[in-house]
């Protein structure tokens, strides 16, 4: 009996959390845009280059992520867009304390870029389909935004500066220096991502969830 009582407070505290995020006033939006946008510039920093690549490993991939499962798929976008637009502006918080626009034209750029896309479409999966909230359903759903949108991009632009730069390279030798180094870490931090998110949403409907059982 008190197993259940627990479980069943656990699980009102998921639908309040998601409640609360869809009730707030858009000033609290916006802070909390910001701080999602601040976060991920301090994960920026937690990076380290890879030998043959000029693309380093990071920690923004986990605020990114969860930007999109706190504040949706509005809002989530609009935290990594401010990232990137004032990081474009000149502000130093970009990986290695980097800013300005001859950053995001560099090898990294369609990376940053990807933030964006890819926050917006997490977020509307976790706002759009209850089903979506399900541990394994999240971590195929990050897999997608991460490799898809974020690399997918990210290695667009790589190749182009590559080629701009006077570089040859194939397609295996670009997977090498902008994918494949990645592929275990990311996976790792997205384990983990899905499971907070898997553990702070409601499995049942809020907001007209197109997959609720009516």
């Amino acid at each position: 009996m008190e197993i259940t009582m627990y479980v069943n407070k656990y699980r009102y505290a998921r639908y309040a959390f998601f409640k609360w995020r869809y009730q707030l006033e858009v000033y609290n939006k916006v802070i909390l845009a910001v701080s999602f946008a601040c976060i991920t510039a301090l994960l920026a920093q937690v990076r380290f280059y890879l030998p043959g690549s000029p693309v380093p490993l990071t920690g923004q991939t986990f605020a990114v992520l969860l930007s999109a499962v706190v504040l949706g798929k509005w809002w989530g976008g609009i935290s990594q867009s401010m990232y990137l637009g004032i990081g474009l502006v000149g502000v130093p918080w970009f990986a290695g304390m980097n800013g300005g626009f001859s950053y995001l034209a560099g090898p990294t750029g369609g990376y940053l870029i990807g933030f964006v896309l890819a926050a917006f479409f997490l977020g509307h999966c976790v706002d759009t389909y209850v089903q979506s909230r399900r541990y394994w359903t999240m971590f195929a759903l990050m897999l997608c935004a991460n490799f898809g949108i974020v690399f997918g991009l990210g290695l667009l632009q790589l190749y182009g500066w590559l080629s701009l730069s006077g570089a040859s390279v194939d397609l295996w030798g670009l997977l090498l220096m902008g994918l494949i180094p990645f592929i275990i870490g990311d996976t790792i931090k997205i384990a983990v991502a899905a499971g907070i998110a898997g553990g702070i949403t409601p499995k049942q409907a809020y907001a007209n969830e197109v997959d609720a059982i009516k």
